[in-house]
């Protein structure tokens, strides 16, 4: 699907946190969530914002935690139409550091693993599944990411199987991508 028909899926789909449609970008590390994102937001233009989770987990155990973050401290304030803030966190310093403002927006492109979650599953427009083999996700995280992410790539699987097979994920998806 090209950036311009998944825009257009975006535009067509209702609008269920306050005046945002929520697009939950998701899949399993490497995948290409990041890149999908950015491509989106850029077809659906200046009304677009994109969240990272990867600046919302709690460390490398912060995969099964994030959703209660995003639907207590970032959802909130989104469904009442006001900018949300939410501190980020600090890779390096090992704590939550500086906010991250969320303003609103037409579409809030939410990408990551884990960016869907039934808790919230009622501001959801559109889930959208991201997907590739498993040795090219591990090759492009471990590329990109090199040795910060090797050590902990077992334990980061094992919670993706976790939470994703909780949350059904890849079932719920209303679309399904290949990059």
């Amino acid at each position: 699907m090209t950036p311009d028909a998944l825009a257009a899926a975006v535009a067509a789909s209702p609008a269920r946190l306050g005046r945002t449609r929520l697009v939950c970008v998701d899949g399993r590390a490497g995948a290409g969530k990041t890149t999908l994102a950015a491509k989106l937001a850029a077809a659906y233009g200046d009304s677009a914002a994109i969240a990272h989770l990867e600046d919302l987990y709690e460390g490398w155990a912060g995969l099964p935690t994030v959703a209660d973050r995003v639907r207590d401290e970032l959802l909130p304030s989104l469904a009442a139409g006001r900018p949300a803030s939410i501190r980020r966190w600090d890779w390096f310093a090992d704590r939550l550091g500086d906010p991250l403002t969320v303003p609103v927006a037409d579409a809030l492109i939410l990408e990551g693993v884990g960016s869907y979650s039934r808790s919230y599953d009622e501001y959801v427009s559109l889930v959208v599944w991201v997907d590739a083999p498993d040795d090219v996700r591990k090759t492009r995280a471990l590329d990109r990411d090199g040795d910060v992410f090797a050590p902990y790539w077992d334990q980061w699987a094992a919670d993706e199987e976790r939470v994703l097979g909780r949350e059904g994920t890849r079932e719920r998806a209303d679309l399904v991508v290949g990059v």
